[in-house]
């Protein structure tokens, strides 16, 4: 999100359907009421205005979505027209960055089995987070080819600290991003799990692996 939102001719938008989910799923997350209390609810109201006009009179729109925010029922219709692009993530790093935020989570939570639900609904470009990480421009450079865009180099670096476009749900989870000007360095070895999260990670690597397959 930080790498579109630095480019002049993007504007961005950050989890847009997150309050209509927190609301609907009545599941207990940091920083709820506030996220309710300031986001739109109604996910027909969120997906009309994903369908409407670029705000801001640039030329292009990105959207940052989790997949498990798309409950059954919520409209897709309005990202047919979209480029959609699917990022992933190794499954043990997805659990380990979770529960440092978060307490336990479920299989709902990491939002796998719904990415390749809405990959198959909505099929477009997958990279792999690790990809970007080891090679951000080369990535960045092989994406854009592949969606149509000129590829600018202000999406390798950005000021630290919040962003206009932050959700309100930004201090609890985006302290680590607040301090970056730019993609971290290549990733070391997968973190350990053991119990429940290992587990967790082993539940969600068939959908990783059909995704990671695809990957540009």
């Amino acid at each position: 999100m930080y790498s579109f939102g630095n480019r002049p001719d993007f504007s961005a938008w950050d989890e847009p359907f997150y309050g209509a989910y927190l609301k609907q799923s009545g599941v207990e997350h940091p920083m709820k009421t506030v996220v309710l209390e300031s986001t739109d609810t109604d996910p027909e109201s969120v997906a009309r205005q994903c369908a409407g006009s670029v705000p801001g009179g640039r030329a292009h729109f990105y959207m940052k979505h989790m997949s498990f925010h798309m409950l059954p029922g919520f409209s897709l219709g309005w990202a047919d027209e979209c480029v959609n692009v699917h990022l992933i993530r190794h499954p043990a790093r997805v659990v380990s960055s979770y529960v440092a935020k978060r307490e336990m989570p479920n299989m709902q939570d990491i939002g796998f089995k719904s990415q390749v639900e809405i990959y198959e609904r909505l099929p477009g470009p997958v990279v792999n987070s690790a990809d970007i990480r080891r090679d951000p421009e080369g990535m960045l450079r092989k994406l854009c080819d592949g969606i149509g865009l000129e590829f600018d180099v202000r999406m390798l670096a950005w000021p630290a600290g919040p962003k206009s476009y932050d959700g309100v749900w930004a201090p609890h989870w985006y302290g680590s991003v607040h301090r970056s000007t730019g993609f971290a360095d290549a990733e070391g070895p997968l973190p350990k799990l053991s119990g429940k999260l290992a587990e967790l990670a082993e539940e969600a690597m068939p959908y990783y692996e059909r995704l990671a397959d695809l990957a540009i």
